[in-house]
């Protein structure tokens, strides 16, 4: 079975940063796309970034340069780095996998598994 358990969200200032951390287990394919999505509150769940089993990373137009997705396949885990967050950052961030390589495109129907999600909060 697999589960995916998303950490590191929580209340920060504008411009602050927050790694946001994605724990899987049970993940038993070869192959895999991880993607975080968010959604904030009254507005569709939409993705940030995606990174396959070959490295290959994909990021939402929105993204320009303040969020970075990394693997650290030994452990298991998947990150998303944010930095110089806004208010509009506000959202729960979503941890996803596929072990199809269709994810990089981010859209929600190409992930099957899905995790709780981990609420950031960006107070201005």
């Amino acid at each position: 079975q697999v589960v995916l358990v998303e950490s590191g969200g929580g209340l920060v200032q504008s411009g602050g940063s927050l790694r946001l951390s994605c724990a899987v287990s049970g993940w038993t394919y070869k192959t895999y796309c991880m993607g975080w999505f968010r959604q904030a509150p009254g507005k569709e769940r939409e993705g940030v970034a995606a990174i396959d089993s070959d490295g290959a990373i994909g990021y939402a137009d929105f993204v320009e340069d303040r969020f970075t997705i990394s693997q650290d396949i030994a452990k298991n885990m998947v990150y998303l780095q944010i930095n110089n967050l806004r208010p509009e950052d506000t959202a729960m961030y979503y941890c996803a996998a596929d072990k199809s390589y269709y994810g990089l495109a981010l859209n929600i129907a190409d992930f099957a598994y899905w995790g709780q999600g981990t609420q950031v909060t960006v107070s201005s």
